[in-house]
């Protein structure tokens, strides 16, 4: 079963934010620890999944469009929060968290012109964000329904027999089993030659392994770099962010205004050398490969090369329209564009 059900979205949030203010002032006016503990409780309890609610019920993110932009069958805006967190079976004992991915072909619009045939995980580009916790034992049942040769390769420790290297033929399906280690964010790709044509037709995606004390709650986004090499030449016609040229810069994020975000970042990129990440007028604080830095660093742009990952947290104080995307201009006109758009509270 899956024990990270999402939760409803109340009807009318900002009312409901109002009231819960109001109880929180009120418990600040008498010293009301035990409303705190609750809300406290609250946040560990949804700790437990996915970070949706805030304190006292607040959403942490603005609701969706009620028609969001498709790619095929495809939703970039919806992507950006969406975990996976497998099912979770129960074996002498052990819970054992299991994932179902799937590589096939797929027709994906890059725009109103451009349709290229990727090389999917279940459908879309990048795969799904896998998510589970440290010391958490992992089964991926891998099926390849394409006409090509696959295989799924996971960054972190795993026994050899795991580690996704041998290619899986038309129609026949592997049992990836390994234990969630280290805490942090890393990617998982296809690993049959040649790798880069591969990655640069879609097949690759990001687990999340959660530290055992869940981390603060935030509005948590999935933002993953990858190129399109659409005539097999060794370059990159399109680049993009989850799979889409110019997506977010058509279609902004959404967030909320002093909002704590997390970003969970992942740079796939072919046939390019370390691309950077730059966030305007503003600054993060970044955690290389989802690990807490010591001391903290705190910049507005960070240099990745290929499989290279971080987690970057921020708030943005005035509302508005910011820009995200490489310094390296080429590549950034080839798609790699994005903005978010800050938004109060109602």
């Amino acid at each position: 079963m899956d024990d990270h059900p999402s939760r409803p979205v109340p009807a009318n949030p900002p009312r409901l934010w109002r009231r819960r203010g109001a109880m929180a002032a009120l418990a600040a006016a008498t010293g009301g620890l035990a409303l705190a503990g609750v809300g406290a409780r609250r946040w560990l309890a949804d700790g437990q999944g996915r970070w949706s609610w805030g304190p006292w019920g607040a959403p942490l993110a603005p609701p969706l469009p009620a028609d969001p932009v498709s790619f095929g069958a495809m939703q970039p805006l919806r992507l950006l929060r969406q975990f996976d967190w497998g099912q979770v079976v129960v074996e002498g004992g052990r819970r054992v968290r299991e994932y179902t991915l799937t590589a096939d072909s797929i027709d994906l619009p890059l725009n109103e012109v451009v349709t290229t045939t990727a090389w999917a995980v279940n459908g879309q580009v990048p795969g799904p964000t896998l998510r589970c916790r440290v010391g958490e034992r992992l089964r991926v049942r891998f099926r390849n329904a394409d006409g090509t040769s696959h295989s799924l390769h996971f960054h972190g420790r795993h026994p050899a027999a795991m580690d996704g290297v041998r290619p899986v033929r038309h129609g026949r399906s592997v049992v990836y089993e390994f234990e969630a280690d280290p805490v942090g964010i890393h990617p998982y790709h296809c690993h049959v030659e040649p790798v880069t044509r591969h990655v640069s037709k879609g097949l690759y995606g990001l687990l999340v392994v959660d530290p055992p004390t869940p981390r603060p709650p935030a509005d948590e986004l999935v933002l993953v770099m990858g190129g399109w090499d659409l005539h097999n030449q060794g370059r990159n016609d399109y680049c993009a962010f989850n799979g889409i040229p110019f997506v977010y810069d058509r279609h902004p994020i959404a967030i909320y205004q002093h909002q704590l975000v997390r970003l969970y970042l992942l740079n796939m990129v072919e046939w390019a050398g370390p691309l950077t990440f730059h966030l305007h007028a503003n600054s993060f604080h970044l955690q290389p490969v989802g690990l807490p830095a010591n001391p903290m660093q705190i910049t507005d742009a960070v240099t990745m090369g290929v499989g290279e990952r971080h987690i970057l947290e921020f708030r943005y104080r005035w509302p508005g329209r910011y820009m995200f995307h490489p310094h390296q201009d080429e590549v950034a006109s080839q798609g790699l564009m994005g903005f978010f758009d800050v938004i109060p509270r109602a």
